[in-house]
């Protein structure tokens, strides 16, 4: 079985793959003087109020309080107020419709996920072109496909996403949870799935949760106590797990763990190994960190057994032949390892190696009776393939440099599937042989992009205090070193989380125009272990900054761009990553696309689940050291006045409640009353959406419409080569 995550914590926000047509012309031939910089913007009146928190004798003013209530009438005057400024300023920009226009044609091709058995039933997921949400499919043996579950019509707008699939043991029946207009909360339907009927009423209020089946009984699910005030922004807590039997009413749902005070967790998932004999629950107080417990669900009234009750590693159980437990953990092993164990006494000290760690971080997964490391070598994947033994088999060939999902799937099965990509490779299928380890395509994409076209090379530069980092540059080839192509700088550098490289459509059009799009591997992500990631946390987070800000400078000294022509973009963590560094070096950029940012690093750990990225942050009531640090990069308290920001689009939807929108609210009301110059600060707010998982296609569209089209208008395009 692979691993199940306990929470999908702020990360990258994806975009699908698509392609488009060679253009010959670079957009470093069509320069002209910024258009923007013609006329001040009008911005909307953000009242101020006199609100002051004291932190360790220390005053500091928070002004824009008031918009951490996302229910009042003022907050969505202001909203809509914000959004209409920043919609007038797009729509001046001569060739957004056209990039709109790029982006659906490269969008619009099939594209079809790799094929995975339940019972009777092959099933896959599926996108004719342009649907706003795939559409899940099967097949029985040689029949004609028919579609099993079609998330458009869930609602009107393509809002209602499908978030999750599970089937029964038998594939006989199927619970799959959607999220509305993007939020966490979620609800689980359960239907029979030869009939497709509803076979019951939908659980409710189900957050951060997987769905694990015992047998065809009932299933494991987590979710948190509905929160007083507002269920976008109100704090969680308190996690629990619990079980729910088929045909029983939620009310009468068993709860399994974290009921207690001292099973209180943040975060806490249940999962059922393969065969259906143990129950895995882990709990954590944290992103980074876990306790770990596992109950024999042969013996009736089993107790829970523990196998770490400390939260010092990430460990889980990934796979048991009878009492024999193999576990993936970073415990005395950086880049992780797996180890195996008997259930009887799983403690650490009984812990034997299985495959130990190497110099490279390891992810493990399981299927067709075999094991499958796959190992980043400086953020690129290499794969072997492992029998029960541990005796290695193979490695397994791939096509060239990029990242590969590791094969998996169940035990019986004899081929597994796992797909290939890089920034300039559409995404491709293999079908992989278990016993001949052969690979053969499966299902090439049907993305119009020509890979030979383009370069896609890896760099290493060095960061302020001599590290060495990692960075992958793509662009068309002969690109010539001018100082004058438009860049993206693309970053995240946190939460143990690795940027592999990995093709988009909206990054294809980006590419296809002359761009350039750099991504650096920072620290604070996984690609180099846990090592890595503890240098870009806490009091080390400044590491972070300064690797993006040496990224840029970087690009800046080899002539692939300059400051005229550099944006720098991220998202969630990556998006505090922006703003952060957009204010200690308003001078590097020309453009900066901060998206669902965490910015105010002071109260962060106030807001439905944020308490649990103290791991990565700290907060500023730990000790005054930690306030001082945390207050001398926050984004929100480190805006200016008199200071010349580069041009600045905000982006954030009003129901993210896992960043929730006030963190881009108060920034970009910061900004706009300290701008010095002329150069814009708007915030486009998503409606009816959320961190960015299950946004609809049309709207990703619009959005990347958007924000290259503010980008290349603010570097001064006013053409769009082939145009």
């Amino acid at each position: 079985m692979k691993k199940l995550s306990i929470l999908a914590v702020a990360g990258v926000l994806a975009a699908c793959s698509g392609e488009s047509p060679e253009v010959s012309q670079s957009m470093s031939e069509v320069q002209a003087e910024s258009p923007s910089a013609s006329a001040a913007l009008a911005y909307p009146q953000t009242r101020k109020d006199d609100v002051v928190d004291n932190y360790f004798g220390n005053e500091v003013a928070d002004p824009y309080r008031w918009l951490e209530d996302d229910r009042s009438e003022e907050t969505e005057a202001w909203v809509e107020a914000q959004n209409k400024v920043t919609f007038s300023y797009l729509d001046q920009i001569p060739y957004r419709e056209n990039l709109k226009q790029r982006l659906e044609t490269l969008w619009n091709y099939e594209k079809v996920g790799s094929p995975f058995k339940e019972g009777d039933y092959t099933y896959f997921y599926r996108n004719d072109g342009l649907q706003n949400q795939y559409v899940v499919w099967r097949k029985k043996g040689d029949g004609e496909a028919e579609i099993f579950l079609d998330p458009n019509t869930f609602s009107e707008d393509g809002t209602t996403s499908l978030a999750s699939l599970k089937f029964s043991k038998d594939g006989s029946i199927a619970a799959y949870s959607v999220s509305e207009g993007g939020s966490d909360w979620r609800k689980i339907y359960v239907i029979d799935a030869e009939t497709k009927e509803v076979l019951e009423e939908p659980l409710v209020d189900v957050k951060f949760s997987g769905i694990s089946w015992k047998g065809n009984e009932g299933f494991y699910y987590s979710s948190y106590d509905k929160p007083e005030g507002s269920e976008l922004s109100a704090k969680t807590d308190q996690h629990k797990l619990y079980y729910h039997k088929l045909g029983q009413a939620q009310s009468k749902d068993v709860l399994v763990f974290g009921g207690s005070e001292a099973q209180k967790r943040r975060y806490v998932s249940g999962y059922v190994t393969e065969d259906d004999r143990y129950l895995v629950i882990s709990g954590a107080t944290s992103t980074s960190g876990n306790d770990l417990f596992i109950r024999d669900l042969t013996v009736a009234d089993a107790p829970l057994v523990p196998v770490l009750t400390d939260f010092d590693s990430d460990t889980y159980v990934i796979d048991n032949l009878d009492s024999k437990l193999f576990l993936v953990t970073n415990r005395d092993a950086p880049n992780k390892k797996v180890v195996t164990v008997d259930a009887a006494n799983p403690a650490p000290e009984n812990w034997q190696d299985f495959i130990p760690e190497t110099d490279n971080v390891l992810t493990a997964s399981t299927g067709g009776g075999y094991f499958f490391a796959e190992y980043m070598v400086d953020a690129l994947s290499r794969v072997y393939q492992y029998d029960y033994n541990g005796k290695r088999v193979r490695e397994i060939s791939l096509p060239g440099p990029g990242s590969v999902s590791s094969p998996s799937g169940k035990r019986e099965d004899k081929t597994l599937y796992y797909s290939f990509t890089n920034y300039k490779t559409p995404s491709t299928i293999f079908a992989f042989d278990v016993e001949k380890g052969e690979s053969d395509v499966y299902r090439e994409s049907g993305a119009q992009f020509d890979p030979a076209a383009y370069e896609s090379e890896q760099v290493f530069f060095t960061s302020k205090d001599g590290t060495k980092v990692p960075m992958l540059i793509t662009y068309k080839k002969g690109l010539e070193l001018n100082g004058k192509n438009p860049t993206i700088l693309y970053g995240y550098g946190g939460f143990n989380v690795s940027l592999t490289p990995s093709f988009s459509i909206a990054n294809a059009v980006w590419l296809e125009l002359g761009g350039v799009y750099a991504v650096p591997n920072l620290r604070g992500g996984g690609e180099y272990g846990k090592r890595w990631h503890d240098a870009g946390t806490k009091l080390q987070k400044q590491n972070v900054f300064d690797d993006f800000i040496a990224a840029g400078e970087y690009l800046i000294e080899k002539g692939y761009t300059s400051s005229d022509y550099l944006a720098i973009r991220g998202g969630s963590n990556g998006g505090l990553l922006v703003g952060a560094v957009m204010t200690q070096r308003p001078d590097l950029v020309k453009v900066a696309l901060p998206a669902v940012g965490v910015m105010d690093m002071l109260r962060y750990h106030t807001f439905t689940a944020g308490a649990g990225w103290a791991y990565d942050y700290g907060t500023a009531e730990q000790s005054e050291e930690m306030f001082e640090y945390l207050k001398g990069y926050s984004p929100v308290h480190n805006v200016n006045a008199g200071v010349s920001y580069p041009a600045t689009l905000v982006t954030t939807a009003d129901h993210d409640d896992r960043v929730v929108p006030a963190h881009s609210f108060k920034f970009a009301a910061e900004l706009q009353s300290k701008q010095q110059g002329a150069a814009p600060t708007l915030i486009r707010i998503e409606t009816n959406a959320g961190h960015g998982a299950g946004t609809p296609v049309s709207k990703t569209i619009e959005q990347y419409a958007d924000i290259f089209g503010f980008t290349l208008f603010n570097m001064g395009v006013s053409e769009l080569p082939g145009s």
